[in-house]
């Protein structure tokens, strides 16, 4: 009797024993996934819902509700200006588009830099900044950079005529680094091929638009594109004939005569003259 209950506290004990060695190998694995899962929980790119195009569009499409969709975005790669939410994007309702003032990819963020205001056009006056207004200026093939313009661009202008007062004729830097907000009649930087302008639209303050005025009736103006990242500070330039031919003004200095006093005496028919001692 004793040695069944001797075998039985034996096999009880060893039972228990396995039971605690298999708790604390389960114990260890639970602890190792929840820390994994930690892990991987602080590794999660959080995220916000934001509207992107559904399509591609270009300069002057309407922005319509079946156009945009809202998609998972990285928070950290946030662009400023997107739209979160319908009241958002369409803030007069959805039958109110926004119109497309660049051209837009497919899977691309909808950004208020580049749309207008609700039921607002596309035109020239919604690209110009507080304070600055639209002023044209004839250009051809020549004073136009061969129709490479596109607005967005930047352009130094130049002046050509005669200086008041003066018969050489002299070019001028007036203007440095404007931006083009339209090229004839359109304000779509996005065209392909380059066209011949017949005048385009700089957006300036209103003393640069009075300056640019008086230029373009005395004289002919003409314009240089400016580099995309090109800061450079531009300085006065001013060049005539003679600068860009290396012509020295030469200025005459007419020599003092020599002052010759003489006295005058007759003999007979004949008058000689001797030089005497001028008086100081």
């Amino acid at each position: 009797m004793r040695l069944i209950f001797g075998l039985v506290l034996v096999i009880g004990m060893a039972l228990a024993g396995f039971a605690v060695h298999m708790t604390r190998g389960y114990m260890s694995t639970y602890q190792a996934e929840l820390a994994a899962e930690k892990a991987n929980r602080t590794q999660i790119v959080k995220t916000e819902d934001i509207f992107v195009l559904t399509k591609s569009i270009s300069y002057g499409d309407a922005v319509t509700p079946d156009l945009v969709k809202l998609v998972r975005w990285p928070l950290d790669s946030m662009p400023e200006g997107v739209f979160r939410t319908p009241e958002e994007l369409f803030p007069e309702g959805l039958e109110v588009p926004r119109i497309a003032l660049r051209a837009a990819e497919a899977m691309e963020p909808i950004l208020a830099i580049k749309v207008t205001a609700p039921g607002e056009d596309a035109g020239v006056a919604s690209r110009l900044g507080q304070g600055m207004r639209a002023f044209a200026i004839s250009v051809d093939v020549s004073t136009g950079v061969s129709g490479f313009l596109r607005p967005g661009d930047r352009v130094d202008v130049y002046w050509s005529g005669r200086l008041p007062g003066s018969q050489t004729d002299v070019t001028k830097l007036i203007q440095s680094s404007i931006p083009l907000v339209a090229v004839d009649q359109t304000s779509d930087g996005e065209r392909k091929s380059p066209t011949i302008a017949r005048t385009v639209t700089v957006e300036v303050t209103q003393e640069q638009v009075a300056a640019l005025a008086q230029a373009q009736s005395s004289g002919r103006l003409s314009l240089a594109l400016v580099g995309r990242d090109d800061q450079t500070t531009v300085g006065a330039v001013q060049v005539d004939q003679n600068s860009l031919l290396g012509i020295e003004e030469q200025v005459l200095v007419e020599a003092e005569r020599a002052r010759v006093c003489t006295v005058r005496t007759r003999k007979g028919a004949e008058i000689i003259e001797m030089p005497i001692p001028c008086a100081q």
